[in-house]
């Protein structure tokens, strides 16, 4: 699984016109998943350990304007998006190939098991992008603040 998160300023999910998800100050994630990804996973320490990084990511500013505070303690909010193209291969022509990329059914279970897992894990409801649709992702990104996160490294 991979993680790309991102602060923003303001986010939010269209589909065909109509507003799924938006959020204020807060955090972006974009999660795809791999082949190799097990759903067993979300049951895993690893995925504690990654699910409390996202929770304590301290990059949000407190009165001095430093970095000190999680998103929970700023009072933002958390949007996840699944995206499958986190596993692009560029290396070869100029399409990306999606191979390594987890089948459909698979992602969408494991992007819902992401998705209530850190909702209960932070206490607070997550917004959603829309599985498999032609999405519109608006957002202003804050800083810009752009961090990547890999499951391989919480295993």
């Amino acid at each position: 699984m991979r993680i790309l998160v991102q602060r923003v300023r303001e986010a939010r999910v269209e589909v065909g016109g109509t507003i799924e998800a938006q959020i204020g100050a807060g955090l972006l994630l974009f999660v795809g998943f791999g082949k190799q990804d097990d759903p067993n996973f979300l049951d895993s320490r690893g995925w504690l350990a990654l699910c409390d990084k996202i929770w304590g990511l301290r990059v949000f500013p407190d009165a001095q304007g430093r970095f000190d505070l999680d998103v929970a303690q700023y009072g933002g909010g958390v949007l996840a998006v699944p995206q499958f193209t986190l596993y692009a291969n560029c290396r070869r022509g100029r399409r990306p190939s999606f191979d390594a990329a987890a089948g459909g059914e698979a992602a969408r279970q494991m992007f819902d098991g992401v998705c209530q897992r850190l909702e209960h894990r932070g206490g607070v409801p997550i917004g959603r992008g829309v599985f498999g649709a032609d999405m519109e992702v608006g957002l202003t990104n804050w800083g810009p603040v752009t961090l990547w996160l890999d499951s391989l490294d919480f295993l």
